[in-house]
């Protein structure tokens, strides 16, 4: 029998994540929510960059994609900018008893220990209510740094040191508001962007911190954050937009979690929008970018994951990556018990073989 999928959301992810449900043997697509106004009655098959036609034509009407009565909500709004926002669609979703997988909001990956309880508590309620789960993942806070260090960790006799790094070149990355609004790129270094907000890295990858901790049995005493930011020495061009001369054009910031005083669980970002600036940060293991985990212990893992993609550069294979692991992950979440699931109680999802 066929899944109920409606989907909410065709940005960078989302499109790829709507590809992946029309192409999957096992869903059957009953409704479509965008935001953007021209995108308001587009067939399904062309928001997702497919030659085909679906009769499923998009709306910017959430109740409208939960008369359709689906399982299942795909939700890949934007989160980054709209936190409250996207947990009352959550909310609401849950409400109607139905179940939720998604790229946002990216708090809700592990909220405990990071969000207040007047936070949790309604999506917790509603989830309650509805008899329905949620469960927000991707790749990076996602399996990067949950599903794929704690895969190692189960093979060490001790551990003391866990770290998670992403290296990437964002140049080719046309995500504007993320590049622009939320990370900085292309401003003074003496202005702070969203992202660096005092305790915005710390909520945004603390779900990360406190997901491993607790998977690996650790009690985390405080989570600290720093960033750096690099100029561009002259001004140039990106899929995003400009970048000028002085304004930021590389950052570096890291998430640590500390236990017993030791910096036990590091979370890192080193994002170039050039491959010659701050050639002293760590480097990909690949051109263009890579992921990387790293365990301290016995014994000690050194592991670089590399994605590729025939239809892109790395960029475009990490969003793959992201969109992938949320459509797979549907099944799971539809059998899952009713509440907030994250990947420590989820069971093991894999891909599929064959699609239509």
């Amino acid at each position: 029998m066929s899944i109920r999928v409606a989907h909410i959301g065709t940005g960078n992810v989302g499109k790829l994540a709507l590809a992946g449900i029309l192409t999957a043997e096992d869903f059957e697509l009953t409704g479509i929510g965008v935001s953007n106004p021209a995108k308001i009655g587009m067939d399904a098959g062309e928001l997702a960059g497919l030659d085909r036609t679906t009769g499923v034509l998009a709306t910017d009407d959430l109740d409208a994609v939960l008369a359709t009565a689906p399982d299942c909500v795909v939700y890949c709004a934007m989160g980054d900018v709209r936190l409250a926002e996207a947990a009352q669609d959550c909310r609401r979703i849950l409400d109607a008893g139905i179940d939720v997988v998604g790229s946002a909001p990216v708090s809700l990956q592990y909220p405990w220990g990071v969000l207040p309880d007047r936070f949790i508590e309604p999506v917790a309620q509603a989830a309650e209510r509805g008899a329905a789960s949620l469960f927000i993942t991707g790749i990076d806070p996602g399996f990067a740094n949950d599903l794929v260090p704690l895969a190692f960790a189960s093979t060490c006799q001790h551990i003391e040191q866990v770290r998670c790094t992403e290296i990437a070149d964002y140049a080719t990355y046309d995500g504007a508001t993320v590049m622009f609004d939320v990370m900085g790129f292309g401003q003074p270094t003496e202005e702070v962007p969203m992202l660096f907000q005092p305790g915005v890295l710390s909520t945004a990858w603390g779900t990360a911190i406190r997901q491993l901790a607790a998977g690996l049995g650790m009690e985390v005493d405080e989570i600290t954050e720093s960033c750096e930011r690099e100029p561009a020495p002259e001004a140039f061009e990106v899929a995003a937009g400009h970048i000028p001369a002085g304004g930021t054009a590389a950052v570096r910031f890291t998430i640590t979690g500390i236990v017993g005083g030791e910096p036990a669980i590091v979370v890192e970002h080193v994002t170039r929008l050039r491959e010659d600036l701050r050639p002293d940060w760590a480097q990909p293991a690949q051109a263009g970018g890579s992921y990387r985990v790293e365990i301290t212990g016995e014994p000690s893992y050194a592991v670089d994951i590399c994605p590729s993609s025939v239809q892109g550069d790395h960029n475009h294979a990490a969003i793959v990556a992201a969109a992938g692991r949320i459509v797979n992950a549907v099944p799971a979440v539809v059998a899952a018990p009713a509440g907030i699931r994250t990947a420590l109680d989820m069971p093991l999802v894999t891909g599929r073989r064959f699609a239509k």
